[in-house]
Order: C-alpha cells, then sequence, then structure tokens
C-alpha cells in the first residue's frame, strides 16, 4: 500500500516544523526517516497517521485521503509513537487483546492474531506479567506488537528500537525488514548503523525540509561531490609523499596511515587522475588507489549541520 505526499506543510506559530516537502513510499519498502531533533520527522509521520493534520498540501495511504477518508485509513495503519503510550496496570497478553478487539480483529482471530505477537516481538516469558513490571526494552516490544497485532498494510514506527540492548535490537531489526517485505515502513531512528542494516531507502529532513533522498550506498558516495581516496605507495618518503599529494588541486586532507598507504579527501572526483599523473611523473610505484565511501554518520552531519 503506497503512502504519497504531495506539498505538505505544517506549522506550530511560528515556527514552520514541516515546510512544502512531497515523496512516496511504496509497498514492501522500509523507508529511513533521518533527521535531527526538532527536524520535523515525528509531525510528519503523525500527519500520515491522521493524528495532526497539515496546513497545506495532501497525504494519501493506499489512494485513500487521510483527511477525507480518516477511518478507513487508520484501519490501515500501525503507529508505535515515539513515547511509547502502554496501559501499565495490564498484562502484556491482556492489552494485546484489548487492542485487537479495538482495532477490528474478528472475535475468532484474536487469540491466534497476539498469540503470533507475541511470538515475533519475543514476549513469551513476559506475557503474563503487568506491563509496569517490564523493563524499557521489552515495553517497547509490546508496543511495537500493539501497532502490529491488526496486520496492518502500514507501519509507522518511531524510534522503534529505543531502550533495547544489542541482542534486541537484532531481532528487532530482523522483524522489521521481515514484515516490511509485504508491508510500507516508515522507519524513524537516531541509531544511524541500523538505517543502513534495515532500511531500503533513506529520507533526510532537516529544517522541515527535504535535503537527501536515496539509498544508503548512492548517499554515501554522493556526500557533497567529495572524493576519499586510499592511496599505497611503498616509498620511504612518507612526509614528502603527504606533502606532494597536498599540493594537488583540491586536496583537502592527507593522512598517512602507515606502510605507503595514505588516505586523501578532495572536493573533487577527479582526485584519481592527478594521484596517477603525479605518481608516473616522479616515477614512483602505485600499488593502491581505490575509493572510499564515506560514512553515513558524515552524510548526515554534511546535511545537517547548517
Amino acid at each position: 500500500m503506497d503512502i504519497r505526499i504531495s506539498n505538505i506543510s505544517r506549522s506550530y506559530g511560528p515556527q514552520k516544523a514541516v515546510d512544502d516537502i512531497s515523496f512516496t513510499v511504496r509497498t514492501g519498502e522500509v523507508l529511513g526517516f533521518l533527521g535531527p531533533n526538532g527536524a520535523g520527522k515525528t509531525t510528519t509521520m503523525k500527519m500520515v497517521c491522521g493524528l495532526v493534520a497539515a496546513d497545506s498540501g495532501t497525504i494519501e495511504v493506499g489512494g485513500r485521503d487521510v483527511v477525507k477518508d480518516a477511518e478507513e485509513v487508520r484501519r490501515t495503519i500501525g503507529y508505535l509513537p515515539e513515547n511509547n503510550p502502554l496501559y501499565l496496570e495490564m498484562a502484556v497478553i491482556d492489552l494485546l487483546r484489548f487492542n485487537a478487539k479495538v482495532q477490528g480483529v474478528p472475535k475468532a482471530n484474536i487469540s491466534t492474531r497476539v498469540g503470533q505477537m507475541i511470538e515475533a516481538c519475543g514476549l513469551g516469558p513476559e506475557k503474563h506479567k503487568r506491563i509496569e513490571e517490564l523493563s524499557k526494552g521489552y515495553r517497547q516490544r509490546v508496543g511495537l506488537a500493539q501497532a502490529m497485532v491488526h496486520d496492518p498494510s502500514v507501519l509507522i514506527l518511531d524510534e522503534p528500537t529505543t531502550g533495547l540492548d544489542p541482542n534486541q535490537i537484532v531481532e528487532i531489526r530482523e522483524l522489521i525488514k521481515q514484515v516490511g517485505r509485504a508491508k510500507t515502513v516508515i522507519f524513524s531512528t537516531h541509531i544511524l548503523p541500523e538505517v543502513e542494516a534495515t532500511c531500503d531507502r533513506i529520507l533526510i529532513i532537516n529544517k522541515g525540509r527535504i535535503v537527501a533522498d536515496g539509498d544508503p550506498r548512492s548517499l554515501r558516495q554522493s556526500a557533497q561531490g567529495k572524493a576519499v581516496l586510499r592511496v599505497r605507495i611503498p616509498m620511504a618518503e612518507p612526509e614528502f609523499m603527504s606533502t606532494a599529494l597536498r599540493g594537488l588541486p583540491l586536496v583537502e586532507s592527507v593522512e598517512a596511515l602507515g606502510d605507503g598507504a595514505f588516505t586523501v579527501q578532495s572536493s573533487s572526483t577527479n582526485t584519481a587522475a592527478d594521484v596517477f599523473h603525479l605518481c608516473a611523473h616522479h616515477g614512483w610505484t602505485l600499488t593502491e588507489l581505490s575509493p572510499l565511501e564515506a560514512r553515513l554518520e558524515e552524510v548526515f552531519r554534511d546535511l545537517t549541520l547548517n
């Protein structure tokens, strides 16, 4: 079930939280929705769920308008908000049964569906405990199970791995990837390695506007047009070599790694050719000249620190 967002904006008083953004998420796609705090991620996700109205623009989920067809749209969405709302006095299994009933799961299917969610989210040993007795990590699992209990076509997950330990994060990551094959998923997080491991596509928002949209590899490769090269020249004068490399056009930094290896960062994608010609001119033996992709953290910082 596709999500189509067209030119939506939302302001809170004088502050524009979301500023005329448009994007589409396809069925079977897990979209990593990134941005610094206050960038507009949560507001956008709430607008998709119909919990907050856009000041302008339109949002369609499965071809239905989230305002005109609000009730129908909400049945198709599972939402895990950043601040996970749970009835703390209820047992896990009772809460999931209650939510399944509220979400319209047929009475004959409730027990089966709740059992599936308990197994999928690893809640078996805790299912009869009151939620107030659970750790933060297990409460987050309950929230995820609650969001999925009615088998929605769309999942909106705002920081779903908050409070989980490394083993739990891997389990939830695999669960999101599994359900993402058949559903449309928007997945917000600040844990960037999780984005690369889980998401098919990344959208970065900053100050209410989209600043990047693409798969993880393409975003790393296009990090503001910069090039990072690993160069190896087995010679006995690394200081002279570093100076020569720094003298190339648009080279910003050179780091000597030892054993004749260097990392060269440049604002030009033609630096590899310049390095090759430099070595040919001096008669140096060049044994390695390979591009290095920028880390996603570096891409994120470049796009949002302004």
